[in-house]
């Protein structure tokens, strides 16, 4: 068992499509590192390996990859996870690829292109297009694996990573099953807003918002650099567009939203605070929900038929209708599964609400 252990790391050093890091290197001014520094505890019932890999684009992927201690010489099925939008794979990414894991599954929770530890400029950026391509990249770097089974591979989207591994299923046909967890499509989060069990906005605030962002491209363009602030954009009664600098104030206001304080709770907090990651320290791109405004993310959904898929919320979610509305546009097989009293954020680390235990029966029962 050690003599394939030694001969799998080998192997990845050596893959033209990955490669393990030193203790610590700088990429594109991003310090990676192979050193532990998750939110959640390292198991000691899986092996672990920090790799990288290039998508279609030409941009360097970091990665966490998570292979079973008790793999025997056989090839085994792979899930590529990444999420929440904003987030790193030190957060909830790798709690649910450590653990689908410790299941029994080769897995790779990976940094989305512009950001974390993986590479492309400018930073902060976030795109339809090339964070859906990201999932299949990671399919690529999966699949070349020679312990993996390359027709046994499926993917978990977590919060706005949802919608992108629904269009990436969609598009990319070797993806056999697709999970989602506590989803957000992100398409129609900024080209709408996200409100209170609906869109947000109308028609003209919309317009509003889509001039906002296009004034801001004057003002980049002029100073040849990106300004940053929360892709979340707020219309007041007058019509101008209100919005914060970072995604997550440094402190709590008296009588938060409490979808504010889920975030900050989690994000702000030494339960899930990283500094590679945007909602703990930053923001994106100002101009960035531009691409996403016209790029309907679930447009062909109905489409990853027959391959299965799983929509897991939380009850008490504001992001509920998200999970819903994607659920009736799939075709079947589809299950829609409501965790109770379970809030948006608690399906981030609590393993007392997160269903693994259905996870590895989806993915068991669907990757063969």
């Amino acid at each position: 068992m050690k003599l394939f252990l030694a001969l799998i790391s080998m192997l990845i050093l050596n893959l033209g499509s990955g490669v393990a890091m030193a203790n610590e290197v700088k990429s594109n001014d991003i310090v990676i590192t192979k050193e532990w520094d998750k939110v959640f505890p390292k198991s000691e019932k899986v092996t672990h390996e920090k790799i990288s890999f290039k998508n279609r684009y030409g941009i360097t992927l970091v990665g966490d990859l998570y292979i079973p201690k008790d793999i025997n010489n056989e090839k085994l099925p792979a899930i590529a996870v990444s999420g929440p939008f904003g987030a790193v794979k030190e957060q909830s990414s790798g709690l649910y690829a450590q653990t689908m894991a410790e299941r029994g599954f080769v897995t790779l929770a990976f940094d989305p292109s512009y950001t974390g530890e993986s590479g492309g400029q400018p930073r902060n950026l976030a795109s339809p297009e090339i964070n859906t391509e990201d999932f299949s990249a990671a399919i690529d770097f999966l699949g070349l694996l020679p312990y993996v089974n390359r027709n046994q591979i499926g993917v978990i989207g977590i919060c706005g990573f949802g919608g992108m591994a629904l269009s990436a299923t969609a598009m990319d046909t070797r993806v056999k099953a697709v999970a989602t967890s506590v989803m957000y499509d992100m398409s129609r989060a900024m080209g709408h807003g996200v409100g209170d069990g609906k869109d947000r906005y109308d028609i003209d605030q919309r317009k509003a918002v889509l001039n906002y962002l296009n004034e801001k491209r004057w003002i980049d363009a002029k100073n040849g650099t990106f300004d940053t602030e929360n892709h979340d954009l707020y219309v007041l009664e007058n019509g101008d567009i209100y919005v914060e600098k970072l995604i997550l104030p440094e402190s709590l206001p008296e009588n938060p939203n409490p979808v504010l304080k889920e975030f900050f709770d989690y994000y702000k907090t030494k339960i899930g605070y990283h500094k590679n990651s945007l909602n703990s320290t930053g923001a994106w791109n100002t101009t960035m929900p531009l691409s996403f405004m016209n790029f309907p993310l679930l447009t062909y959904i109905s489409e990853i038929s027959p391959r299965p898929i799983l929509i897991i919320a939380g009850e008490n979610a504001h992001s509920l209708y998200f999970s819903k509305d994607a659920y009736n546009a799939a075709a079947e097989p589809k299950e829609l599964m409501i965790i109770p009293n379970a809030n948006h954020v608690d399906l981030y680390f609590d393993l007392n609400k997160i269903p693994f235990d259905k996870l590895e029966t989806f993915f068991k029962t669907n990757l063969k």
